[in-house]
């Protein structure tokens, strides 16, 4: 049977709306959850909290199921994060920086909310009319979230007829190029991208642009540069589809599609906790179940077990 881990330590920034969706997914899934907003809305989130705790008490449930910490000072998440005997896993969600110190000082197991740096790769096989409204959906609808493209990632044999219309309709948009010397010399006036900008999660208008000579050198750009969040094929090619499929090592991979739809409503559960960019224990959109475990159930009649 599916059974909660215990207690869940969600540390996050600005939002308070996590405030009350992580509360929410961990009393639904018999969690007892430890909420540490940022400094910035403290208030807020402690009102929201008071709230959550007055309903649980309502509904004849521990109040204590939902707990804030209220200090702004980093020393009470270093504290926090030492408490392996109390705490039984830990979430950040925020930035990378944020992420990266929890890794680094926790004592308790850490399910990381990471940066989301996703990749379009139109092959030569694509319907371009198609890979066109993919690609501007997935920088230009929301360019400030996890699942928005970063880096378009184009095959060379179309590269000319695509991105000569494209980029057009991404300047209208108000999408800043950054390309590879032969997306210049397509498009003269982008600006040239660096090594840093393979590696940049903008959330912002701003998309990466490199052409590729093969799907093996897509493949090993996303491998290299992806953070393992999701990544999208144009193609109507199948044996390359399927091989995209495949390789790609994300937690969402998208034949067709926009990265954009990498999240736990549009993927049936609900609300989210985050979206993992790790293997263990949870991958993708962390819902309901990802903050349960297993447990083996075993009814007997007296069964023993005998060595032979």
């Amino acid at each position: 049977m599916r059974v909660p881990l215990g207690v869940v330590a969600i540390i996050y920034e600005s939002r308070p709306g996590v405030t009350a969706d992580a509360a929410g997914l961990c009393i639904k899934s018999g969690n007892a959850a430890i909420l540490r907003g940022g400094k910035e809305t403290v208030k807020t989130n402690h009102e929201i909290a008071e709230a959550l705790r007055e309903g649980l008490k309502k509904a004849g449930l521990p109040p204590g199921s939902v707990g804030f910490v209220n200090d702004p000072d980093r020393a009470a998440v270093r504290r926090l994060l030492r408490l392996d005997t109390l705490i039984d896993l830990v979430i950040p969600r925020g930035g990378a920086d944020l992420t990266t110190a929890v890794r680094h000082e926790s004592l308790i197991p850490v399910l990381a909310h990471d940066k989301g740096l996703c990749h379009t790769y139109v092959d030569e096989k694509a319907d371009l009319v198609m890979a066109e409204r993919i690609a501007l959906n997935a920088k230009a609808e929301r360019p400030g979230v996890c699942n928005a493209m970063e880096t378009l990632l184009v095959h060379k044999k179309i590269a000319k007829r695509f991105l000569t219309d494209l980029a057009g309709k991404f300047k209208r948009a108000g999408v800043e190029l950054r390309g590879c010397p032969e997306t210049r010399r397509i498009l003269p006036g982008v600006k040239a991208a660096t090594a840093a900008d393979w590696d940049t999660e903008y959330l912002a208008l701003i998309l990466s642009v490199r052409i590729v000579s093969s799907i093996d050198e897509a493949i090993d750009h996303i491998a290299r540069h992806g953070s393992g969040l999701a990544e999208a094929i144009v193609t109507r090619d199948k044996k390359r589809a399927d091989r995209f499929l495949r390789e790609v090592d994300a937690g969402a991979v998208y034949v067709n599609a926009s990265t954009r739809f990498t999240d736990g409503g549009e993927f049936g559960l609900g609300a989210e906790m985050g979206i993992s960019t790790q293997k263990l224990h949870a991958r993708g959109p962390v819902g309901l179940e990802g903050l349960t475990c297993e447990k083996f159930v075993v009814r007997g009649g007296g069964q023993i077990r005998c060595s032979t």
